[in-house]
């Protein structure tokens, strides 16, 4: 029997978000030009780099990184401050685990 696979809805509607912010970037110059200036991306690069999940999670660490930010992208686009969290959550990659977290947070010593 075959089955549809289907589209990860959350990631899809956390992309949405991105590019919704990413366009509300590009509208105002003192926000956009920081972000271009710490990723690298120019103006030229910048509509091949929004396709990329890679791309948007950073535009969403960038946006989290700056409380004023996030609270003006939130309120331009007339969404909760904890949805653009949650889909800086969901487009991050997962943190890395070394294994020793969980130790050190119990005491254990090596």
């Amino acid at each position: 029997m075959l089955t549809k696979r289907k589209s990860d809805g959350g990631r899809d509607s956390a992309e949405r978000l991105a590019l919704a912010i990413l366009a509300w970037m590009a509208t105002d110059d003192e926000r956009l030009y920081p972000f271009l200036n710490a990723t690298g991306v120019t103006p030229d690069t910048l509509r091949a780099s929004a396709g990329d999940p890679g791309f948007l999670a950073g535009l969403l660490d960038h946006v989290m990184g700056d409380e004023a930010t996030l609270m003006a992208a939130a309120e331009a686009l007339a969404v909760p401050p904890e949805r653009i969290a949650a889909a800086w959550r969901h487009l991050s990659p997962t943190e890395f685990d070394d294994g020793f977290s969980d130790s050190a947070s119990r005491g254990e010593d090596f």
